[in-house]
């Protein structure tokens, strides 16, 4: 992205998102509707099993606590490859919103 465009994007307001697969082209995804509180929503957080994932995570629970959600803690088997299907199915019937946490 170019200077240019990142300051006209910053000017009127517009998100741009970008997806770092590897797409050749790229899907266009809605975004989700954001949740208008947080009191009494259930937020499932999921540690991609990278270094210190955790760390952040558990600063974030607590917060999340406060504001009155309930938290559930998923964790991947690895970085390395997506969640799997079973846990991925978990979550999304289990949760209404989900955190994912990259760290190193």
């Amino acid at each position: 992205m170019t200077e240019e465009t990142a300051v006209s994007l910053a000017r009127d307001r517009t998100r741009l998102l970008l997806d770092p697969t590897s797409e050749r082209h790229p899907a266009l995804r809605p975004r989700c509707r954001r949740l208008d509180t947080l009191e009494g929503v259930t937020i499932g957080l999921l540690d991609i099993s990278k270094p210190r994932g955790d760390v952040f995570l558990d600063r974030l629970e607590a917060r999340l606590r406060g504001c009155g959600a309930e938290v559930l803690r998923f964790r991947k088997p690895t970085f390395t490859k997506p969640a799997p299907t079973d846990l991925r199915q978990e979550i999304a019937t289990r949760c209404g919103a989900v955190i994912e946490a990259l760290a190193d």
